[in-house]
Protein backbone atom coordinates (compact mmCIF):
# COMPACT_ATOMS: atom_id res chain seq x y z
CA UNK A 1 0.00 0.00 0.00
CA UNK A 2 1.19 3.50 -0.84
CA UNK A 3 0.43 5.85 2.03
CA UNK A 4 -0.76 9.27 0.72
CA UNK A 5 1.35 10.92 3.42
CA UNK A 6 4.45 9.30 1.91
CA UNK A 7 3.38 10.47 -1.54
CA UNK A 8 2.92 14.09 -0.38
CA UNK A 9 6.36 13.99 1.20
CA UNK A 10 7.80 12.50 -1.98
CA UNK A 11 6.31 15.29 -4.11
CA UNK A 12 7.69 17.95 -1.77
CA UNK A 13 11.20 16.49 -2.06
CA UNK A 14 10.82 16.11 -5.83
CA UNK A 15 9.81 19.77 -6.21
CA UNK A 16 12.39 21.28 -3.85
CA UNK A 17 15.24 18.82 -4.61
CA UNK A 18 16.02 19.01 -0.91
CA UNK A 19 15.03 16.97 2.14
CA UNK A 20 15.60 20.05 4.31
CA UNK A 21 13.41 22.39 2.25
CA UNK A 22 10.74 19.69 1.95
CA UNK A 23 10.71 19.35 5.74
CA UNK A 24 10.31 23.13 6.12
CA UNK A 25 7.47 23.19 3.60
CA UNK A 26 5.61 20.33 5.27
CA UNK A 27 6.34 21.35 8.86
CA UNK A 28 8.10 18.05 9.54
CA UNK A 29 11.47 17.07 10.91
CA UNK A 30 14.03 16.09 8.29
CA UNK A 31 14.30 12.63 9.84
CA UNK A 32 10.55 12.16 9.30
CA UNK A 33 10.89 13.15 5.63
CA UNK A 34 13.73 10.63 5.22
CA UNK A 35 11.62 7.96 6.89
CA UNK A 36 8.66 8.59 4.56
CA UNK A 37 10.89 8.33 1.48
CA UNK A 38 12.55 5.18 2.78
CA UNK A 39 9.15 3.52 3.40
CA UNK A 40 7.93 4.55 -0.06
CA UNK A 41 11.05 3.10 -1.69
CA UNK A 42 10.61 -0.10 0.31
CA UNK A 43 6.96 -0.36 -0.73
CA UNK A 44 7.78 0.14 -4.41
CA UNK A 45 11.05 -1.84 -4.23
CA UNK A 46 12.62 0.93 -6.31
CA UNK A 47 15.09 3.71 -5.63
CA UNK A 48 13.32 7.01 -6.26
CA UNK A 49 16.12 9.49 -5.53
CA UNK A 50 19.84 9.60 -6.05
CA UNK A 51 21.29 11.72 -3.27
CA UNK A 52 24.63 12.74 -1.86
CA UNK A 53 25.81 15.51 0.46
CA UNK A 54 25.32 18.14 -2.25
CA UNK A 55 22.30 17.22 -4.35
CA UNK A 56 19.06 15.27 -4.60
CA UNK A 57 17.98 14.02 -8.05
CA UNK A 58 15.07 11.90 -9.25
CA UNK A 59 15.86 8.50 -10.71
CA UNK A 60 13.91 7.36 -13.80
CA UNK A 61 11.57 5.48 -11.45
CA UNK A 62 11.27 8.64 -9.37
CA UNK A 63 10.26 10.60 -12.47
CA UNK A 64 7.53 8.03 -13.14
CA UNK A 65 6.37 8.21 -9.52
CA UNK A 66 5.80 11.97 -9.80
CA UNK A 67 2.93 11.41 -12.23
CA UNK A 68 1.40 8.59 -10.19
CA UNK A 69 1.71 10.52 -6.93
CA UNK A 70 0.14 13.66 -8.39
CA UNK A 71 -2.82 11.66 -9.69
CA UNK A 72 -3.37 9.94 -6.34
CA UNK A 73 -3.17 13.17 -4.31
CA UNK A 74 -5.42 15.08 -6.73
CA UNK A 75 -8.01 12.29 -6.59
CA UNK A 76 -7.97 12.27 -2.80
CA UNK A 77 -8.30 16.06 -2.68
CA UNK A 78 -11.25 16.02 -5.08
CA UNK A 79 -12.96 13.30 -3.06
CA UNK A 80 -12.49 15.20 0.20
CA UNK A 81 -13.84 18.40 -1.36
CA UNK A 82 -16.86 16.55 -2.76
CA UNK A 83 -17.84 14.81 0.45
CA UNK A 84 -17.08 17.63 2.87
CA UNK A 85 -18.72 20.28 0.71
CA UNK A 86 -15.90 22.61 1.71
CA UNK A 87 -15.02 24.03 -1.71
CA UNK A 88 -14.22 27.72 -1.67
CA UNK A 89 -16.20 29.94 -4.00
CA UNK A 90 -15.70 33.54 -4.97
CA UNK A 91 -13.28 35.82 -6.76
CA UNK A 92 -9.71 37.00 -6.14
CA UNK A 93 -8.31 39.99 -8.03
CA UNK A 94 -4.61 39.32 -7.65
CA UNK A 95 -1.80 41.61 -8.73
CA UNK A 96 1.82 40.49 -9.18
CA UNK A 97 4.77 42.66 -10.07
CA UNK A 98 6.81 42.15 -13.25
CA UNK A 99 9.56 40.49 -11.19
CA UNK A 100 7.48 37.31 -10.95
CA UNK A 101 6.35 36.81 -14.55
CA UNK A 102 9.04 34.14 -14.77
CA UNK A 103 9.81 31.60 -12.08
CA UNK A 104 7.54 29.53 -9.85
CA UNK A 105 4.56 31.92 -9.48
CA UNK A 106 2.59 30.46 -12.44
CA UNK A 107 3.05 26.99 -10.94
CA UNK A 108 1.85 28.22 -7.53
CA UNK A 109 -1.23 29.81 -9.09
CA UNK A 110 -1.92 26.64 -11.09
CA UNK A 111 -1.79 24.63 -7.88
CA UNK A 112 -4.20 27.06 -6.22
CA UNK A 113 -6.63 26.77 -9.13
CA UNK A 114 -6.43 22.99 -8.95
CA UNK A 115 -7.19 23.02 -5.23
CA UNK A 116 -9.94 25.66 -5.51
CA UNK A 117 -11.54 25.21 -8.95
CA UNK A 118 -14.62 27.25 -8.01
CA UNK A 119 -12.59 30.38 -7.24
CA UNK A 120 -12.34 32.88 -10.10
CA UNK A 121 -8.74 34.13 -10.17
CA UNK A 122 -8.14 37.40 -12.03
CA UNK A 123 -4.44 38.19 -12.51
CA UNK A 124 -2.99 41.64 -13.14
CA UNK A 125 0.74 41.95 -13.93
CA UNK A 126 2.12 45.47 -13.60
CA UNK A 127 4.71 47.60 -11.82
CA UNK A 128 4.61 47.41 -8.03
CA UNK A 129 3.75 51.11 -7.73
CA UNK A 130 0.79 50.68 -10.08
CA UNK A 131 -0.43 47.59 -8.22
CA UNK A 132 -0.33 49.35 -4.85
CA UNK A 133 -2.35 52.23 -6.34
CA UNK A 134 -4.95 49.77 -7.64
CA UNK A 135 -5.10 48.07 -4.24
CA UNK A 136 -5.75 51.40 -2.49
CA UNK A 137 -8.41 52.20 -5.09
CA UNK A 138 -10.21 48.91 -4.38
CA UNK A 139 -9.46 47.51 -7.85
CA UNK A 140 -7.39 44.58 -6.49
CA UNK A 141 -7.78 42.32 -3.48
CA UNK A 142 -4.23 41.02 -3.03
CA UNK A 143 -0.84 42.27 -4.28
CA UNK A 144 2.61 40.66 -4.43
CA UNK A 145 5.19 43.31 -5.15
CA UNK A 146 8.08 45.50 -4.03
CA UNK A 147 8.14 48.41 -1.60
CA UNK A 148 10.73 50.67 -0.04
CA UNK A 149 11.85 49.53 3.44
CA UNK A 150 9.54 50.74 6.19
CA UNK A 151 6.91 52.01 3.76
CA UNK A 152 4.14 49.72 5.02
CA UNK A 153 3.19 48.42 8.49
CA UNK A 154 2.92 44.79 7.30
CA UNK A 155 6.00 42.61 7.73
CA UNK A 156 7.73 41.84 4.42
CA UNK A 157 7.88 38.34 3.00
CA UNK A 158 11.61 38.94 2.56
CA UNK A 159 14.15 41.71 2.09
CA UNK A 160 16.63 41.73 -0.78
CA UNK A 161 19.52 43.84 -2.02
CA UNK A 162 19.11 46.01 -5.11
CA UNK A 163 22.11 45.75 -7.44
CA UNK A 164 23.27 47.08 -10.78
CA UNK A 165 23.08 44.46 -13.52
CA UNK A 166 24.03 44.12 -17.16
CA UNK A 167 24.83 41.50 -19.78
CA UNK A 168 26.94 38.74 -18.25
CA UNK A 169 30.61 39.15 -19.21
CA UNK A 170 29.99 42.40 -21.09
CA UNK A 171 32.59 44.36 -19.09
CA UNK A 172 30.54 47.55 -19.38
CA UNK A 173 32.43 50.83 -18.97
CA UNK A 174 31.43 54.40 -19.57
CA UNK A 175 33.14 57.78 -19.60
CA UNK A 176 30.02 59.89 -19.89
CA UNK A 177 26.51 59.60 -18.43
CA UNK A 178 25.45 56.21 -17.07
CA UNK A 179 23.33 54.44 -19.76
CA UNK A 180 20.23 53.48 -17.80
CA UNK A 181 17.62 50.84 -18.68
CA UNK A 182 14.51 51.24 -16.55
CA UNK A 183 10.81 50.66 -16.09
CA UNK A 184 8.61 53.76 -16.52
CA UNK A 185 7.24 55.62 -13.47
CA UNK A 186 6.01 54.73 -10.86
CA UNK A 187 8.70 52.02 -10.83
CA UNK A 188 10.38 51.61 -7.44
CA UNK A 189 13.69 50.45 -8.96
CA UNK A 190 13.70 53.35 -11.45
CA UNK A 191 13.08 55.88 -8.69
CA UNK A 192 15.79 54.33 -6.52
CA UNK A 193 18.35 54.30 -9.37
CA UNK A 194 17.72 57.94 -10.27
CA UNK A 195 17.79 59.00 -6.63
CA UNK A 196 21.16 57.39 -5.80
CA UNK A 197 22.72 58.63 -9.05
CA UNK A 198 21.48 62.17 -8.36
CA UNK A 199 22.63 62.16 -4.71
CA UNK A 200 26.07 60.92 -5.74
CA UNK A 201 26.56 63.48 -8.49
CA UNK A 202 26.34 60.94 -11.31
CA UNK A 203 24.90 61.91 -14.67
CA UNK A 204 22.73 59.44 -16.55
CA UNK A 205 20.95 58.91 -19.84
CA UNK A 206 17.80 56.79 -20.17
CA UNK A 207 18.61 54.51 -23.10
CA UNK A 208 15.58 52.22 -22.76
CA UNK A 209 12.22 52.46 -21.03
CA UNK A 210 10.04 49.35 -20.99
CA UNK A 211 7.02 48.32 -18.97
CA UNK A 212 7.94 44.64 -19.30
CA UNK A 213 10.67 42.57 -17.74
CA UNK A 214 11.41 41.01 -21.12
CA UNK A 215 11.94 44.48 -22.61
CA UNK A 216 14.48 45.41 -19.93
CA UNK A 217 16.24 42.08 -20.32
CA UNK A 218 16.43 42.44 -24.12
CA UNK A 219 17.93 45.92 -23.86
CA UNK A 220 20.50 44.77 -21.31
CA UNK A 221 21.39 41.68 -23.37
CA UNK A 222 21.97 43.99 -26.32
CA UNK A 223 24.54 45.84 -24.24
CA UNK A 224 22.64 49.14 -24.32
CA UNK A 225 23.30 49.87 -20.65
CA UNK A 226 22.71 48.85 -17.06
CA UNK A 227 19.65 48.43 -14.88
CA UNK A 228 18.70 47.78 -11.26
CA UNK A 229 17.24 44.46 -10.07
CA UNK A 230 16.76 42.69 -6.78
CA UNK A 231 19.82 40.47 -6.49
CA UNK A 232 17.85 37.21 -6.22
CA UNK A 233 15.66 38.05 -9.23
CA UNK A 234 18.24 38.96 -11.88
CA UNK A 235 16.95 37.45 -15.17
CA UNK A 236 18.85 34.78 -17.11
CA UNK A 237 21.70 36.12 -19.22
CA UNK A 238 22.28 39.12 -16.96
CA UNK A 239 24.62 39.41 -14.00
CA UNK A 240 25.41 41.74 -11.14
CA UNK A 241 28.13 44.20 -12.10
CA UNK A 242 31.47 43.18 -10.58
CA UNK A 243 33.11 45.20 -7.78
CA UNK A 244 34.66 48.47 -8.86
CA UNK A 245 31.89 49.47 -11.28
CA UNK A 246 31.77 52.92 -9.65
CA UNK A 247 27.99 53.15 -9.31
CA UNK A 248 26.35 54.01 -5.96
CA UNK A 249 24.65 51.35 -3.85
CA UNK A 250 20.87 51.28 -4.58
CA UNK A 251 20.15 49.82 -1.11
CA UNK A 252 17.55 47.30 0.00
CA UNK A 253 14.05 46.55 -1.18
CA UNK A 254 11.25 44.64 0.54
CA UNK A 255 8.83 42.20 -1.05
CA UNK A 256 5.37 42.27 0.45
CA UNK A 257 2.10 40.40 0.12
CA UNK A 258 -0.67 42.74 1.14
CA UNK A 259 -4.44 42.74 0.89
CA UNK A 260 -7.34 45.09 1.37
CA UNK A 261 -8.35 44.47 4.96
CA UNK A 262 -12.08 43.83 4.27
CA UNK A 263 -11.08 41.33 1.57
CA UNK A 264 -8.71 39.26 3.71
CA UNK A 265 -10.98 36.25 4.09
CA UNK A 266 -12.23 33.24 2.15
CA UNK A 267 -10.56 32.90 -1.27
CA UNK A 268 -8.25 35.89 -0.73
CA UNK A 269 -6.98 34.46 2.54
CA UNK A 270 -6.53 31.03 0.90
CA UNK A 271 -4.44 32.49 -1.94
CA UNK A 272 -2.40 34.55 0.53
CA UNK A 273 -1.67 31.42 2.57
CA UNK A 274 -0.68 29.48 -0.58
CA UNK A 275 1.77 32.19 -1.67
CA UNK A 276 3.24 32.64 1.82
CA UNK A 277 3.83 28.88 2.02
CA UNK A 278 5.92 29.11 -1.18
CA UNK A 279 7.72 32.38 -0.42
CA UNK A 280 11.07 30.60 -0.33
CA UNK A 281 10.65 29.49 -3.95
CA UNK A 282 9.67 32.97 -5.11
CA UNK A 283 12.97 34.46 -3.92
CA UNK A 284 14.90 32.86 -6.77
CA UNK A 285 13.68 32.90 -10.38
CA UNK A 286 16.41 30.46 -11.51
Amino acid sequence: MLDPVWLKTFLAVAETRSFTRAADRLGLRQSTVSQHIRKLEQATTQQLFERDTHSVQLTPDGEAMVGFANNVIETIDRAMSYFTGGELRGRVRFGASEDFVVGPLPEILRGFRGTHPRVDLELTVALSGTLHEKLRAGELDLVLGKRNPGEHPDSPLWTDRLVWAGRAGAGLTWDGPVPLIAYPPPSITRARALDVLRRNGKQWQIVCTSGSLNGLRAAALAGLGVTVFARSLIPDGLAELPPGHGLPDPGDVEFILTARRPAMQGPVLALSDAIRAEAGRLQDVH
